[in-house]
């Protein structure tokens, strides 16, 4: 079993590069599941509308997670309730529109696979304790109970954070992987009890920028220069960047992940 996870889709550049390369990527590594965190692919570079949701869809991604820019498009919160391949941050205060984890079927529908997204408590927006929402997910969604794999995208700003989640779900899942910072890190691994993890994807975007928005008008902005404009992305080209996980059938854990980079200007 092969699951593709992609970081932060980032404006159109991420999407130039997703629709260029995602299905080649797919056929090439047999990629049995595709999930891709889409808070940021909307042209801006915050939200996701409808029409997006269904290109990514078109493309071959099964499950789209998301963080704080979750609403950042009004149209998002009317349309998630009907579309639960969308996730919002499940730790959102209650009553929100949308769900935060749910059961999908694998491409050629003989597996189950769980999918929890989660945000951040440290420097996000407000939001319930994720740690006591992850705690109560897990009774719900159990590796090979419920589910054949289980996949959780912890979308939050510090590392220590998403390293908790990850040794919390060791052996729980299948992999946790970290979004939101658009910056990937180095520290790929399966953990001791079997579930792969990455502090975080880094992104889908041009890397010719900071964290993908342009990075002429970015410097203006730090620098406090007048001319200085709202953050913009940069639409140079795109990188993608995730993990493929190689997850054992019998015990639904990680047996092999490594990084995947492909295109614009970042090397792996």
């Amino acid at each position: 079993m092969k699951i593709l996870v992609l970081g932060d889709a980032m404006g159109l550049s991420g999407r130039l590069a997703i629709k260029k390369n995602l299905s080649k990527i797919i056929s090439e590594n047999e990629i049995n599941f595709t999930i891709i965190n889409g808070e940021n692919a909307a042209d801006d570079g915050k939200g996701i509308t409808k029409e997006i949701s269904d290109e990514f869809f078109s493309l071959g991604v099964d499950v789209i997670t998301s963080g704080n820019h979750i609403w950042d498009k009004e149209e998002t919160t009317k349309f998630i309730d009907k579309e639960h391949r969308l996730l919002r941050p499940a730790n959102l205060a209650e009553g929100s529109p949308g769900k935060g984890f749910g059961i999908f079927e694998s491409k050629d529908k003989k597996f189950k696979i769980g999918v929890i997204n989660l945000m951040g408590n440290v420097f996000m927006r407000k939001t319930n304790d994720v740690f006591l929402t992850a705690k109560e997910i897990s009774t719900k969604i159990k590796l090979k109970k419920n589910v054949d794999f289980l996949v959780i995208d912890f979308h939050g700003e510090i590392t220590s954070e998403k390293m908790a989640i990850g040794h919390y779900f060791d052996g729980l899942s299948t992999c946790v992987v970290g979004t939101h910072t658009h910056v990937p890190t180095a520290d790929t691994r399966i953990l001791e009890k079997g579930t792969a993890y990455q502090t975080d994807l880094g992104m889908c975007g041009d890397y010719n920028s900071v964290i993908g928005m342009n990075k002429e008008n970015s410097l203006k902005k730090f620098f406090k220069e007048k001319d200085a404009v709202k953050h913009f992305p940069s639409n140079g080209a795109g990188t993608i960047s995730g993990v493929i996980v190689e997850a054992d059938i019998s015990t639904g854990l990680a047996k092999k992940v490594y990084r995947l980079i492909e295109g614009g200007n970042l090397v792996n």
